[in-house]
């Protein structure tokens, strides 16, 4: 709606997991190094923490794109609130080999889908691709037969290496439920947690969002949007949280599209967060 009074090609805060819009500060970096490595380097499992709306999500989303995807099969799990195990197993499989699954009761039973999942793993690996197994909001898992079974999965090994690679993702807490399970906590020999954005990288993450909304150039009625007083007020509402700032700069940019002002201030920002009750 408002991308051609601002000379952009695109909206650039919008709050999807496009892997081209994942701002590279030190710690997403790191954490990008060290998950790829788990997978490139046949670690077994990995986990990646941190607070709601920091960029996990968008990370995984980078750490498949990095690895290739004619190098690996992949089973995205976005919701693993399931009522039981074979559940769980039962999306795996079908992520890693798509097809239909058997139609008797007893065959969708947790033993026969870990014997077939074994078996697609190792048919993977003889077609020349990786497993990978990523369970995003891994902290909402109340049921410890879940974390159970992704442990015995881990089991799946030849003599000298793993048959897949496990990513763990969740908001902190999942820290404290792992813990708690030392079989499945020592098999993870790298964390990484993701904290908000410190205020001094809000102004780079607003350009370098600007940039790819625009084929590398800012605007340049949107340049001072990363300036000190409209970067303060920004962080002071978001804390940082990528999510919030997205969410904040996008009324932002329709706000001022409304009442046809040529540049952002900071009191533009305020009015914008009183205007669409954002809290």
């Amino acid at each position: 709606m408002y991308e051609q009074y601002w000379n952009l090609k695109e909206k650039p805060f919008q709050n999807t997991p496009d892997p081209r819009f994942l701002f590279m500060s030190h710690q997403h970096e790191d954490s990008l190094m060290k998950l790829t490595y788990v997978v490139a380097q046949n670690l077994g499992c990995g986990m990646l923490t941190g607070v709601f709306g920091c960029g996990k999500t968008l990370l995984a989303r980078v750490i498949l794109r990095e690895l290739g995807q004619d190098k690996f099969r992949a089973a995205y799990i976005h919701n693993p609130l399931v009522s039981e195990p074979a559940e769980l197993l039962r999306t795996i499989v079908r992520s890693l080999s798509p097809q239909s699954l058997p139609e008797k009761k007893t065959e969708l039973m947790v033993d026969p889908m870990l014997e077939k999942l074994h078996t697609i793993l190792l048919e993977n690996i003889r077609d020349g691709k990786d497993n990978i197994v990523i369970v995003d909001e891994a902290h909402t898992i109340e049921d410890m037969r879940i974390f159970e079974q992704l442990r015995l999965i881990l089991n799946f090994q030849h003599d000298d290496r793993f048959l897949l690679a496990l990513i763990l993702m969740g908001q902190p807490e999942l820290r404290d439920k792992i813990d708690a399970l030392k079989p499945l906590s020592q098999r993870i020999p790298i964390r990484c947690h993701l904290d908000p954005l410190k205020e001094d990288e809000v102004a780079a993450y607003l350009e370098h969002r600007l940039k790819l909304a625009n084929e590398g150039a800012v605007p340049a009625q949107l340049t001072n949007i990363y300036q000190k007083d409209v970067v303060k007020t920004i962080y002071n509402f978001s804390g940082g949280i990528p999510r919030k700032i997205n969410t904040l700069c996008d009324l932002v940019l329709l706000s001022g599209f409304a009442k046809k002002v040529s540049l952002i201030d900071a009191g533009l920002v305020a009015s914008a967060i009183k205007e669409f009750n954002l809290t």
